[in-house]
């Protein structure tokens, strides 16, 4: 009776075993969760509108910064001198045009023995042309004032300063880039899922987002990608496919990006634009 009772304790933990060991592989096969997930942001790179030297940089790297905040400042020396200039270009245009003007009309007025039709036109028709240029020159003001405002590089959005690559006394060029703000309200998470499990992916189930550090973040499934690179059949320089002669038979599931909004944050977690995280869906029933 005792080996009987050995004998059955015996098969009863080996079935168990079977039993875990069989809902844990179901689990990790079918259940959508990956540890590939990546925490992700808008980070808008900073460039100056205008060129000049740098005469202050008043922000430190990391430092979070609000919208409209001044990040650095182009000398303006030039771009005031500019204002001058064309404001007094539209003082001189603006008197011309009003003397021009005064002349039309005066020809206008006269009559045709004292003056030709011709000549009325013709006054006429250089008022017409001092207007455009006094028009063009107002042109030219509002183009000078705003290189002068764009001296002022200001914050697009509320974030943190990263990658400051500029200092008091460098020269900044149009469209180069010399910092990066990470837009603090527009985290999201990548997670990379294998192919096998997208069926089990729906768009508004809820997920749980857990850091490497531990804490867990609450969102839901934003939108899942509709393409990846494919390694295999890259395109040849003459535009054709460029078909790869050997199959590997060991084929691995493809990863396909899942966007995860982020709908609660715990207090205290600081998030940064890539690091790693394991996401899980939860199912809609």
């Amino acid at each position: 009776m005792k080996k009987l009772f050995s004998l059955l304790a015996t098969l009863l933990v080996l079935a168990l075993a079977m039993w875990i060991g069989r809902t844990l592989w179901v689990h990790y096969m079918n259940t959508p969760w990956t540890r590939d997930g990546r925490v992700r942001a808008d980070i808008i790179n900073v460039a100056a509108d205008v060129s000049g030297e740098v005469v202050d940089v008043p922000v430190r790297d990391n430092q979070l910064v609000k919208r409209g905040d001044l990040l650095m400042q182009i000398d303006p020396e030039h771009y005031l001198i500019a204002v001058k200039q064309a404001q007094a270009q539209v003082a001189s245009r603006k008197a011309t045009w009003e003397m021009r003007k005064v002349n039309a009309h005066r020809r206008a007025d006269l009559d045709n023995l004292v003056i030709s039709r011709e000549n009325r036109d013709d006054a006429s028709n250089i008022a017409d042309s001092a207007l455009a240029d006094y028009q063009h020159a107002q042109a030219q003001l509002e183009a000078a004032q705003l290189n002068l405002k764009r001296t002022k590089v200001l914050a697009a959005v509320d974030g943190y300063v990263t990658n400051l690559n500029v200092h008091r006394g460098d020269y900044a060029r149009i469209g180069e880039p010399k910092m990066a703000v990470v837009d603090m309200n527009s985290f999201w998470v990548y997670g990379f899922f294998e192919e096998t499990k997208l069926p089990r992916v729906r768009v508004g189930d809820q997920a749980d987002m857990q850091l490497m550090s531990g804490e867990v973040l609450k969102g839901h499934v934003e939108s899942i990608s509709r393409g990846i690179y494919d390694r295999d059949n890259p395109e040849s320089r003459e535009l054709i496919a460029d078909v790869n002669p050997t199959f590997n038979w060991v084929r691995l599931a493809q990863r396909v990006p899942v966007r995860i909004h982020i709908d609660e944050v715990p207090d205290g977690v600081l998030l940064a634009a890539g690091i790693t995280c394991t996401v899980v869906v939860k199912q809609t029933p």
